[in-house]
């Protein structure tokens, strides 16, 4: 992945063969817990949707590496040695940390072995100067986004598209139906810590108002 440090991106990976990843709310729980310890050290999250078999996350990148002593402090990272605390850890790094973390817990759980998520985790620019990334408009999971202003439009799209993933995909008929996402939080219906609300109203993607706005998504 090629992430730029003050951008906005979306983060998604799949189980590998599109086979599940999640099998229980305390899967789901699990890993959002895992997003804190290994996200939130490098970037703001401003929206995010936990799927049987897949996951998107849409971030402000703040920070491109830190020092792993840093890490250590923010519960990041394991405790280390003097010499090792010294080295930088990446965002890239990071994020393949947390995610063969969760395999190892959840291979245990469900007494399988090898790959849970395929090999590699798409991260897609959706504010970057140089034009939205061309995988964002058709992703391999199908997707499709129909907007006149992409650089305008596509924050606010992408946004609306993760929340509403669940609906679209059959789970639920109301998006606060589903619990493993961020709408609850920006409906008001709890006070979750993972996500930035001021962060993201201040970037100009509102909630509640286009959140109905209308996507055409094939597969997935």
């Amino acid at each position: 992945m090629q992430i730029e440090q003050g951008y906005i991106y979306h983060i998604y990976n799949q189980g590998n063969n599109r086979q599940k990843v999640f099998y229980s709310r305390e899967n789901y729980l699990y890993f959002l817990k895992k997003i804190w310890k290994y996200i939130i050290p490098y970037c703001d999250v401003l929206a995010y949707c936990l799927m049987p078999n897949h996951f998107h996350l849409m971030v402000l990148v703040n920070e491109l590496s830190m020092p792993t002593n840093r890490l250590n402090r923010l519960g990041a990272s394991p405790r280390r040695t003097d010499s090792e605390t010294k080295k930088e850890r990446t965002l890239n790094a990071s994020i393949g940390i947390m995610l063969m973390s969760y395999t190892k817990a959840l291979n245990k759980q469900q007494n399988r072995t090898g790959k849970l998520f395929r090999e590699q985790t798409k991260a897609e620019c959706i504010n970057c100067p140089n034009g939205i990334t061309p995988s964002f408009y058709s992703t391999e999971f199908g997707t499709q986004i129909h907007v006149s202003d992409p650089a305008k439009e596509y924050p606010q799209t992408c946004f609306n598209y993760i929340h509403q993933n669940p609906v679209n995909g059959g789970l639920v008929s109301q998006m606060g139906d589903w619990e493993y996402s961020s709408y609850r939080d920006y409906a008001g219906y709890r006070n979750g810590k993972l996500i930035n609300k001021e962060l993201t109203q201040k970037l100009g993607i509102s909630f509640p108002s286009t959140l109905g706005a209308s996507l055409r998504r094939t597969g997935c």
